[in-house]
């Protein structure tokens, strides 16, 4: 479990396009993550 204000673990997800990142690709950087269903799924 995280508490606010702790670093978050290394992790990678697939994007829009398909294409595999790594939160360290955005090292530096400010990040925003944004999740949400799928076309055509319920939820």
């Amino acid at each position: 479990m995280l508490d606010v204000g702790d670093p978050a673990p290394a992790f990678a997800a697939v994007d829009h396009t398909g294409a595999q990142v790594a939160l360290e690709d955005f090292r530096g950087k400010r990040l925003v993550l944004w999740f949400f269903p799928r076309a055509d799924t319920p939820g």
